[in-house]
């Protein structure tokens, strides 16, 4: 028999074979769950399912929140059919830096950061005035479908 070599050289390959999102069904989504509406990521607010027609599928009415702007979006969709769920992750970073309206952060592996911008609004002026004012903080990010924001801060009270 000849013998087959396997190459398992999987460093440095990072996330760019993985997907931004997954199937599901969607009579198995559930309110405070994240689905794609209109092609964004967003968290639902409110589902209703119509009962079936004579001749049809019992159809579920979805309306959601985009994750990063916070408009809403709506869909409608038979129940037996898949929808795109986006892969929603959230990492807590600690504040070093605000320079030119970007965060520098890092990671509870040491790694740092500066590609994310100070968010807008009374979000972004909190962190500006809590750094000013020499607290140690803590940026929730949340990334989903290649989008990152800072979407909470809180003074880190562990340090």
């Amino acid at each position: 028999m000849a013998e087959i070599e396997l190459d398992n050289d999987f460093e440095g390959q990072g996330d760019s074979g993985a997907s931004t999102t997954f199937p599901m069904q969607c009579s198995a989504l559930r309110k405070n769950g994240f689905v794609m509406l209109k092609g964004r990521p967003c968290k639902i607010v409110e589902m209703s399912t119509s009962k079936t027609g004579k001749h049809g599928h019992a159809k579920v009415h979805m309306v959601g929140l985009d994750i990063f702007t916070g408009k809403k979006n709506e869909d409608i969709c038979p129940s037996t059919h898949n929808m795109d769920v986006p892969v929603v992750k959230r990492a807590d970073l600690q504040l070093i830096d605000v320079e030119d309206g970007y965060c520098t952060l890092m990671d509870d592996k040491g790694e740092t950061r500066g590609d994310l911008k100070v968010p807008d609004g009374p979000l972004g002026q909190q962190i500006q005035k809590d750094f000013e004012d020499g607290k140690e903080l803590l940026c929730t990010v949340l990334k989903a479908c290649s989008d990152e924001v800072i979407i909470a801060s809180k003074v880190n009270n562990s340090a």
